[in-house]
């Protein structure tokens, strides 16, 4: 049995039952809202043998980079290849196969085939443009959505989440007065999509315009962050605007009620949470006891090194909150992780991971010069272990802080005039 969805795609094994849940989690998924994964899970319960539910569930036990979502995300792809499937459904488990194996070039380059001959996929779009960010791949952010644009018009399922990828593609790779107006466009076809909320802040982020940062998420904040799983990173960029005014006490409501308030395990809210502590505490201020319970979390997910960005941020929290044990136990993991094959060893940790970890851990033993020792060449090729250009600002400030700690006070000036010019 096919059955094809609402821009013509045909699904293996749905029906209309299954194929309207399916439509509604891909929805939600797109707009960052709801419960995505339960939505899929009806699905299946309609059709057990519904090929592209299957493949949804397992999309969305790895795009969050949890290292407890590969063993679901494998089940799923297995459920999924014991069922008929058609090449495009074939291409969507094949991409899958990469990414639960650690291939995440390889997933993100079948399904860049995959949209060049079903631009309409917008799953297989979202899926590749999370893997470009993941891989830091900022030219594929923006070129793999562009591809795919004229396929898609106004009125078609999806078309603002389009938009909003588009966007978020072209504030990466620069271009920043386009990416504003798309992705403002994108938020007026749907209040609710969450990813172009976030690339607009994100243009205002690179171009230091935080009173306008804090217009646009603080006067919505009830429209998107009601109902979001994504929420958590729009309002730390909202505490990223308010710091970069010196407003530490709006910094400082956000961070206790939003960020660290939710006590999250999830990885991506946790590495926004450090993330931000780190950044006060370069700032100078006292952030108390807060870094405690985030440390506990952190530890409970890194006995492993599965993805270098993540174990970075887990070590920023071990060194805040002074654990030293777990602090060993990440770099023991990353070099027992470094004789794996797979991308986290051959490209995230060899390439920037390995030594932005280690410079982390250094300067939290004091060891300043090793810190910029191991940042300084990095800066160049930081985005090949992913993240925005927002997030790995990270290593320039604390690189700044670790020269200026070392006495290197020629090359902090320097760090500090290029980063006022760069800003402006």
């Amino acid at each position: 049995m096919t059955r094809k969805d609402s821009l013509g795609l045909d699904h293996s094994g749905a029906d209309a039952r299954a194929l309207d849940h399916y439509e509604q989690a891909c929805h939600e998924f797109r707009c960052l809202v709801g419960d995505p994964l339960a939505t899929a899970q009806k699905a299946i319960a309609a059709r057990p043998d519904f090929t592209m539910a299957h493949a949804l569930v397992a999309w969305l036990m790895l795009l969050g980079t949890e290292p407890g979502g590969l063993a679901p995300a494998r089940a799923a792809l297995d459920a999924a290849r014991a069922l008929p499937a058609n090449e495009r459904e074939a291409m969507h488990l094949q991409a899958i196969e990469h990414v639960v194996n650690d291939r995440w070039h390889a997933g993100g380059a079948v399904l860049e085939d995959l949209s060049i001959r079903w631009p309409l996929d917008a799953l297989a779009l979202q899926a590749g443009h999370q893997i470009d960010f993941f891989v830091g791949h900022s030219r594929l952010l923006r070129d793999r959505i562009a591809r795919a644009l004229s396929s898609w018009q106004q009125g078609m399922p999806g078309y603002h989440a389009v938009l909003g990828m588009h966007a978020f593609g072209l504030e990466e790779t620069g271009d920043y007065a386009r990416a504003e107006a798309t992705g403002r466009r994108a938020v007026e076809l749907e209040a609710k999509d969450n990813w172009a909320w976030h690339a607009v802040a994100h243009v205002m982020e690179m171009q230091n315009r935080r009173r306008d940062g804090v217009a646009w998420l603080g006067d919505s904040s009830t429209t998107w962050s009601e109902g979001s799983f994504f929420a958590v990173h729009n309002w730390w960029h909202l505490a990223l605007f308010h710091l970069g005014l010196e407003q530490i006490d709006e910094v400082m409501q956000i961070v206790d009620a939003r960020v660290l308030g939710t006590a999250s395990p999830i990885v991506l809210e946790m590495i926004d949470a450090s993330a931000m502590l780190w950044r006060l505490q370069l700032h100078g201020i006292d952030i108390g006891d807060r870094w405690q319970a985030l440390a506990e979390r952190w530890a409970a997910v890194s006995e492993r090194s599965t993805y270098a960005f993540n174990d970075l941020h887990a070590m920023l929290a071990f060194v805040g909150a002074g654990r030293v044990d777990d602090a060993e136990r990440l770099l023991a993991a990353q070099d027992t992780a470094l004789g794996e094959r797979g991308d986290n060893a051959t490209v995230f940790l060899r390439d920037v991971g390995h030594d932005a970890t280690r410079a982390i851990h250094a300067f939290g033993a004091g060891r300043y010069g090793e810190a910029v020792q191991r940042l300084r060449p990095l800066r160049s090729h930081a985005h090949r272990f992913g993240g925005s250009h927002a997030q790995r600002d990270l290593i320039d400030l604390t690189l700044i802080e670790a020269a200026a700690r070392d006495g290197q006070s020629l090359l902090a000036e320097a760090l500090r005039r290029e980063r006022t010019e760069r800003l402006h």
